[in-house]
């Protein structure tokens, strides 16, 4: 199994890897702050989400200074997998912070108003459809 599709086998092996950790350790993370602080504020998802936005400009930080690419394995383990499924808000922060320093101003707050508005109004939609 060569050339593009072994190379495809390899990054959804890594990914799925990664997620292996990253899924249950949201999990306990989230539950564990809740458990300790209560739930009457998302205060378990707030500390998954930040971590996870530290440990995403770590691993950016990283791939910067070694020119690693989005596809390479240690991104695709760590960015791709683990933090994809720990949580998501990460990439939407690192994707953003990245158009800020390049100067694409109105790019990054493009992107930050069409997620939230686009991603709340999804949310919105979907319950609604759901609550049929």
């Amino acid at each position: 199994m060569g050339g593009e599709f072994g190379t495809l086998l390899l990054g959804a092996a890594l990914v799925s890897l990664g997620a292996i950790v990253g899924t249950p350790l949201r999990f306990f993370v989230a539950g564990q702050v809740s458990q300790r602080v209560g739930e009457t504020f998302p205060w378990g998802t707030l500390v998954v989400n930040v971590s996870g936005c530290i440990m995403m400009g770590l691993i950016g930080a990283y791939a910067m200074r070694h020119g690693l690419s989005g596809q390479s394995e240690i991104w695709l383990l760590i960015a791709t997998g683990f933090l994809g499924s720990y949580t998501t808000v990460s990439s939407f922060a690192l994707q953003t912070l990245v158009l800020a320093r390049d100067g694409e101003t109105r790019g990054a707050l493009l992107y930050i108003g069409l997620s939230l508005g686009l991603c709340l109004g999804a949310v919105a939609l979907g319950f609604a459809g759901g609550s049929l």
